[in-house]
């Protein structure tokens, strides 16, 4: 059995320290006050946009072998759903290659080290920004598009896997937040590449040209599988 879906997401923290002031050090009045005077003011935080722009969206996900298409179950995992469209309009995912396939299970992407990292780094890196459990009764079928995350069920960040069989054994331990409604046989292609060692596929490997989120035509809208 495989016995692992994630990869071990290395999430580095970067302290931010203030910018050192020579003139704010000073104890005298007058130097204080010219220190803040003088200090740039810290850059607004970006506006978050409300949950109703996440709904009835899909991601065009561009591969090197074809594109897949994947609508998402906003009503039950929607900050997974969140963290994916703004990765994904932010071009995060674009160039990013799938480290993982094994046929059989699922096709794991997401990995920003495997743009120009080494491979033995490929599967350990993610974005700024981890994303809480959301857990639910949706199986981990054929075609459903899953979050990978390290032993902590809080970690997932980046990297995802879309399953190309039925896995029971995922049910309720990854958090599903969509599925496929075209380009199954661009999963297939994919997970049948020839692989080596921890189950990186070999040259050429197949790649995220680019994700295009738009919205959900009539026959892509719906509930979430029960």
């Amino acid at each position: 059995m495989k016995n692992v879906i994630f990869a071990a997401i290395a999430l580095v923290v970067f302290g931010c320290a203030p910018a050192s002031n020579d003139n704010a050090t000073k104890s005298d009045a007058a130097n204080t006050e010219t220190a803040t005077a003088t200090t740039a003011p810290a850059p607004a935080a970006p506006e978050e946009k409300p949950m109703s722009y996440y709904q009835d969206k899909v991601a065009e996900i561009h591969t090197t072998m074809g594109e897949i298409d994947v609508r998402f179950f906003p009503d039950v995992a929607p900050n997974h759903v969140r963290n994916f469209i703004d990765l994904a309009e932010k071009g995060f995912y674009n160039g990013i290659k799938f480290h993982r396939v094994i046929p059989g299970f699922m096709i794991q992407v997401g990995d920003p080290n495997t743009i120009s990292g080494s491979r033995g780094t490929w599967g350990t890196g993610g974005s700024e920004k981890t994303v809480n459990a959301e857990f639910s009764s949706i199986p981990h079928k054929r075609g459903i598009l899953s979050m990978a995350r390290t032993n902590d069920p809080n970690s997932a960040s980046s990297q995802f896997f879309i399953m190309v069989n039925d896995y029971p054994s995922l049910n309720g331990k990854y958090s599903v937040f969509g599925e496929v409604t075209k380009g199954m046989d661009v999963a297939d292609k994919i997970v049948n590449v020839k692989t080596q060692g921890g189950d990186q596929p070999v040259d050429p490997v197949p790649a995220i040209e680019k994700i295009v989120i738009r919205a959900a035509k009539d026959d892509e809208k719906g509930p979430a599988p029960k």
